[in-house]
């Protein structure tokens, strides 16, 4: 017996020792295992979206911060950070993971339990909006999640509500001068929630104070708004502030690969959803779990958590839809409804649902056409023809900068694309709400990625927003050109930052023809290979034999 328990001793020695080794030393002895490079998705000069090796960025100081926030508070207990080439997890998440990613990751957090979604490509899924309601209370915008709210991550302040001519004000308080300058003409609105709480954004800079005047604002309600007389007001903390960056960043080190996802590529406009009565019961269920929380139960965009989001959630009851195939002041088709729930809406709170199964897709499609009885007095118009794009070339684009001075896109859109016009501060929709023109540099657009979904927005208009249709203004091929201008204004860019990518004249060069495909992670181009390969053709050929050469 002695004689078999010492081999049992010894048999679990030896395989402990041999898993350390195999799992633990053995990975770090391989040279990919300390590279800092990873294949990163990258939108060319002529529109493209190809792969190319590049090296991943460190995280920023406030970024860093929220790691700290991130471990401390245990999140990485129930979230993993590692997409596995199993499964088809590649089809769920996004690209496999590699070694690159986690170059500036100590500890790292792969961890592989999932109680809660994988956040590696959980950067740009989701505005910062919907990461601060999420973390004040999950129940918000997830009903039936079972994460832990983090409200001690915020500050909080309890303030009366004083109705004059002008309507509810909030009294001076110097409990205001951490968050506010308290600068008069300058109006910081503020959107309660029917319960009177209200989230105070942090400033683009992610330091506070406001520099202006809080101001609540009971517009989104309509005609009846709720009558109160306190408001909480919620601050982000420092903390909080860095969490969300960090879960923003995460995943961005890939680049624009959202931009050539498989399972967001919808093009169909031609959907019928024929309003069966089971459809309308499991839509129903899938609206109060998924969408209810921000649009609200009633489809009016007064959900509890749309305090916290900017722009606010669609109210279905007005049957007005900003991206449509259909002619402006149309009503959209189902296959635009369809295509919208899938992809999500780039930099908003309304995040992608391919993971939805498509029956489910469709069910709350029609559900949701429930609420306005646009659905049921009129008919979405037959969808536009939309032709085959020309191919881009140089002379397109450099005629499509051209037409953006001519038609002014430069005065809600800047000059430079990153949607800092002179018009920008003073733009409202339809509701009277402010909006925030797109920044056309970090290609993050809200309708689509591809110079077709560019096309379409510029001859339909966005409907309820300042996006007219230029359709009577420019001609097909000017629309065509202005579309691949505005593509190329995100070319060479990290979608996260808006800022240029280093990549060599060469890389680029390569990676603008189309002999070179670098359609997949696993064909990305190396700029390093193409260095090497110069460098051998500059050199002298070497005599292997006399009259032989090289």
């Amino acid at each position: 017996m002695r004689s078999i328990g010492s081999l049992a001793v010894g048999a679990g020695f030896f395989f402990v020792t041999l898993a350390l080794f195999v799992q633990g030393f053995l990975p770090a002895m391989i040279p990919e295992s300390r590279s800092k490079q990873v294949s990163r998705a990258v939108r060319t000069d002529l529109g493209e979206v190809k792969w190319l090796r590049y090296d991943a960025s460190d995280y920023a100081p406030l970024e860093r911060l929220g790691r700290g926030v991130y471990i401390r508070e245990g999140c990485w207990y129930c979230h993993s950070q590692y997409v596995r080439p199993v499964a088809g997890e590649d089809l769920r998440w996004g690209p496999v993971s590699e070694a690159g990613e986690y170059a500036f990751d100590l500890p790292q957090l792969l961890s592989t339990r999932r109680i809660g979604p994988d956040l590696t490509r959980v950067g740009l899924k989701y505005g910062d909006d919907w990461h601060y309601a999420h973390l004040w209370d999950p129940r918000l915008v997830v009903p039936d999640s079972i994460m832990p709210s983090f409200k001690w991550l915020y500050a909080r302040l309890r303030l009366p509500v004083t109705t004059s001519e002008a309507g509810p004000t909030l009294p001076p308080s110097p409990a205001f001068r951490p968050y506010f300058t308290m600068k008069t003409n300058t109006p910081i609105p503020l959107y309660p929630n029917a319960a009177g709480l209200t989230f105070v954004p942090p400033p683009p800079s992610g330091q506070w104070p406001h520099d202006g005047t809080p101001q609540i604002d009971l517009k989104g309600f309509g005609s009846e708004p709720p009558s109160l007389s306190s408001v909480t007001l919620v601050f982000p903390s420092a903390e909080t502030i860095g969490l969300v960056r960090y879960l923003q960043k995460l995943g961005t080190n890939r680049g624009a690969w959202r931009e050539v996802f498989e399972p967001h590529l919808v093009n169909i406009s031609v959907i019928n959803v024929s309003p069966r009565e089971d459809l309308l019961v499991l839509g129903r269920e899938v609206y109060r779990a998924r969408c209810a929380g921000c649009h609200g139960s009633t489809g009016d965009g007064n959900g509890p958590a749309a305090t916290f989001l900017f722009p606010r959630p669609r109210d279905f009851t007005l049957g007005v839809f900003k991206f449509r195939t259909t002619p402006s002041g149309s009503l959209p088709t189902d296959g635009d409804l369809y295509r919208t729930l899938t992809r999500g809406i780039r930099w908003t709170a309304m995040p992608t649902w391919h993971e939805l199964p498509g029956k489910e897709r469709l069910a709350v499609i029609t559900f949701i056409k429930t609420f306005s009885k646009r659905w049921k007095e009129e008919k979405p118009e037959p969808p536009e023809v939309i032709g085959d794009a020309p191919k881009a070339t140089p002379q397109l684009i450099a005629r499509g900068k051209d037409l953006y001075q001519r038609a002014k896109c430069f005065q809600c859109h800047g000059e430079r694309g990153k949607g800092d016009g002179e018009s920008a501060p003073d733009l409202i929709d339809d509701l009277k709400f402010p909006i925030r023109p797109t920044d056309l540099t970090r290609g993050q657009l809200k309708g689509g990625s591809t110079a077709r979904d560019i096309y379409r927005t510029m001859t339909l208009g966005l409907d309820g927003t300042p996006m007219p249709s230029f359709a009577d203004a420019l001609s097909d091929e000017e629309r065509w050109a202005v579309s691949y201008y505005v593509l190329s204004l995100s070319a060479w860019r990290d979608p996260l930052t808006g800022q240029p990518l280093d990549v060599p004249a060469d890389a680029r060069a390569a990676l603008n023809s189309p002999e070179t495909a670098a359609a997949r992670p696993e064909s990305a181009l190396d700029p390093a290979r193409l260095e090497r390969a110069e460098r051998a053709s500059r050199s002298k050929p070497r005599i292997l034999y006399r009259g032989v050469g090289e």
